[in-house]
């Protein structure tokens, strides 16, 4: 049975590849079992040093990998290198130096004739599945970690992005990482359920949707098994009075926008105070109008193609819904029907009543909504069944830390948004997920403690 990655550029298949049969599965549990049982035994500079030559050969390779990423899932080309360059190795380097202080022993407090200490072991075998539309960012999350605290890896890669899977791969080899102890596998669900029910993998990293979420519970729920969930979103950022507002508006457009709002993290409602609610609207319009939708192959193009047609169809409903409730749009640019190309929208007028204001969109579509005070900005930012990321525009540290405290969220912004700080845990709340990546935090997750109690002779 054969997988294919249909192109958003054009409609065409990019790439075809065979999917993971029951012996190749077999074959691939197997060799990561014996050769992490190696591996977890390898020098942690000997492993990051093997994760630093990974990096470096796929951030000599960013912009042939950059137009891979254009063609299977649209991003423009001008903009998907930076995903390798700057994000990616930014998170990989950056737990390879923390590695050895966040990997030893934790000891504890001295007892006479004891040798007491903690440590933090390896799971095991790590699957991880990764999403297709920040693929580099999303799975050196946890591959990178998983690998340097001494675990296997079994990468599964969208469907979308199996190029990336295989790049992964080749990066490794050229790195000298002893082989089994990262592989790859193209898988369907009902294959990637049975590898997650397996008990040779010892822990679960998901990256995706809610019901992806679901699923990954529901296969590993005969086990026990850790997982660890990052799902999605709608991020909310709410601007105050004092907010300066060249840079605030620049900023939350690009929250909203970039990747074609295609990111869990990315800016889906904006509550502004009404004391600016006007001005702030007139700017991010004039803002909004210089996106140029088009193929992201040509330099000029800011604004990619959506992944699929029907994702594209998904956002569409959600404003013609919103606009039948009472929404007005602001940009009304010409709209590719029935194909993934979906021009960036702004509403005001929006209320909860919308699905547009409550339910994931992951599209270039954003509504702006006035506020009385913080008090009505913490209830409606609160008002969502979602808690991954969520901001705050304001020149006041101390109402930003005052009302950060009360909004239910994983990471809160002062100022910036859309943007994973690598010495920060990566994590969320409600149906956002559970578990935490990155960080010295995000380090510990793909271990578990051992303790070592020891009475010495007296």
């Amino acid at each position: 049975m054969k997988q294919r990655t249909v192109t958003p550029v054009d409609g065409s298949v990019y790439a075809e590849r065979e999917l993971a049969g029951a012996r190749t599965i077999e074959n691939a549990l197997e060799a990561a079992v014996r050769a992490q049982a190696a591996w977890r035994r390898a020098p942690l500079a000997e492993r990051a040093a093997i994760v630093r030559r990974m990096v470096e050969w796929c951030v000599a390779r960013a912009d042939e990998l950059g137009a891979e990423l254009a063609w299977q899932m649209g991003r423009p080309r001008a903009q998907s290198p930076n995903e390798i360059r700057r994000g990616f190795q930014e998170r990989a380097l950056y737990l390879c130096g923390i590695a050895e202080e966040a990997l030893a022993d934790l000891k504890v407090q001295k007892k006479e004739g004891f040798e007491r200490f903690i440590r933090r072991e390896p799971h095991g075998v790590v699957l991880v599945v990764a999403p297709w539309n920040y693929p580099w960012l999303t799975s050196v999350n946890a591959v990178v970690p998983a690998l340097l605290a001494g675990n296997g890896v079994i990468l599964k890669m969208a469907a979308q992005t199996p190029l990336v899977a295989e790049r992964y791969a080749q990066a490794f080899d050229a790195a000298g990482l002893p082989q089994g102890v990262f592989q790859f596998l193209h898988m369907d669900h009902a294959s990637t359920a049975r590898v997650i029910g397996d008990a040779r993998i010892a822990y679960v990293a998901f990256t995706g949707s809610v019901p992806g979420g679901h699923a990954v519970q529901r296969a590993a729920a005969g086990r026990f098994v850790g997982t660890g969930l990052e799902l999605g979103g709608k991020d909310p950022a709410y601007v105050r009075p004092d907010a300066p507002l060249a840079a605030t508006v620049e900023n939350l457009v690009d929250g909203s926008y970039f990747n074609s709002g295609q990111s869990c993290c990315a800016v889906e409602r904006i509550y502004v105070h009404r004391a600016i609610f006007q001005p702030f609207v007139d700017a991010f319009v004039d803002v909004a109008k210089a996106y140029r939708l088009g193929n992201p192959l040509e330099p000029a193009t800011n604004l990619g193609p959506m992944v699929r047609t029907e994702a594209a169809d998904n956002v569409r409903a959600q404003l013609a819904d919103a606009v039948q409730r009472g929404a007005k749009k602001l940009l009304n640019l010409k709209d590719q029907a029935g194909t993934p190309y979906l021009p960036p929208e702004v509403l005001v007028d929006v209320h909860h009543g919308m699905a547009l204001m409550t339910e994931e969109t992951f599209g270039p579509a954003i509504g702006i909504q006035p506020v009385a005070d913080d008090e009505e900005a913490i209830r409606l930012m609160n008002d969502s069944r979602y808690g991954l990321t969520a901001s705050i525009w304001t020149l006041d540290l101390d109402a930003a830390l005052r009302i950060g405290e009360r909004v239910e969220t994983g990471t809160w912004f002062m100022n910036r948004c859309d943007y994973l700080d690598p010495a920060l845990a990566w994590t969320g709340v409600k149906d956002s997920g559970r578990g935490c990546t990155l960080s010295r935090l995000g380090l510990e997750t793909f271990t578990r403690p051992k303790s070592f109690h020891l009475k010495l002779a007296p």
